[in-house]
């Protein structure tokens, strides 16, 4: 959670409690811990205040890191012995003070991906405008921005493979888990198939960066601090 200079803390270094889908009391305790090492460091001189070493042995040793290091097989158990045996293992694993031995994701996120073929092809409602929304509605809730003059944040390592391979094997699925609609496969004058990215629309999920099945896309941080904004939260 350290580095030369700065501090990961709260949901950036993944303080949430899964068991208990909080993470608000988790996120404020590294925050607490995180301005004493700051502070700590300043103090020291600039040479502490490189290295904030000190925010470590505090964060270890705070009820925080205990809580989440209790929890920490919550997620792995459920994804690798399913909803049933998953909760079982919790159940148990809790029952006898943590004593079982650590449930471990080894599975990527973007290697569960099956081809489209093996799957009917879903026809979505069209959204009521009360219950739910069409996407460019909620990406404008969010007051997201960008300006359009510059370079792309989002890079393709190859930027011929969305149609290539993921639009034959997978149907693109960019078009789907983007909740912002940033991707698309529109068809160009010539009635191909083109691959378009709509990077206005970016609400930093970085759903792209993990799921695309080639590992083809990865996100950027767009210039002049660009984003959503969500003003009424």
């Amino acid at each position: 959670m350290t580095f030369p200079g700065g501090l990961l803390i709260g949901c950036d270094a993944g303080t949430l409690n899964f068991s208990k889908i909080k993470g608000l009391h988790t996120a404020m305790k590294s925050g607490l811990i995180a301005a004493e090492s700051v502070f700590e460091a300043i103090k020291g001189g600039d040479e502490g205040a490189q290295e904030l070493t000190s925010f470590t042995q505090k964060w270890e040793a705070s009820w925080a890191y205990q809580e989440l290091k209790e929890s920490a097989s919550f997620g792995p158990a459920i994804h690798k012995y399913g909803t049933v045996g998953g909760g079982a293992y919790n159940f148990a694993h809790q029952l006898l003070g943590n004593k079982l031995p650590n449930v471990h994701d080894t599975a990527t996120d973007h290697g569960a991906l099956k081809p489209a073929a093996e799957f009917e092809k879903i026809n979505y409602p069209k959204p009521d405008g009360k219950l739910s929304f069409d996407k460019p509605t909620s990406v404008f809730l969010s007051n997201t921005n960008h300006e359009e003059d510059q370079p792309c944040h989002l890079r393709l390592d190859d930027p011929e493979l969305p149609i290539r391979e993921n639009l034959p094997k997978y149907a693109e699925p960019a078009q789907r888990y983007c909740p912002a609609g940033v991707y698309e496969v529109v068809e160009d004058s010539a009635g191909q198939p083109r691959f378009q990215i709509n990077f206005q629309n970016c609400v930093h999920c970085k759903t792209c960066d993990i799921k695309d099945p080639a590992q083809n896309i990865t996100w950027v941080a767009p210039e002049g601090g660009g984003g959503p904004n969500y003003p009424n939260m």
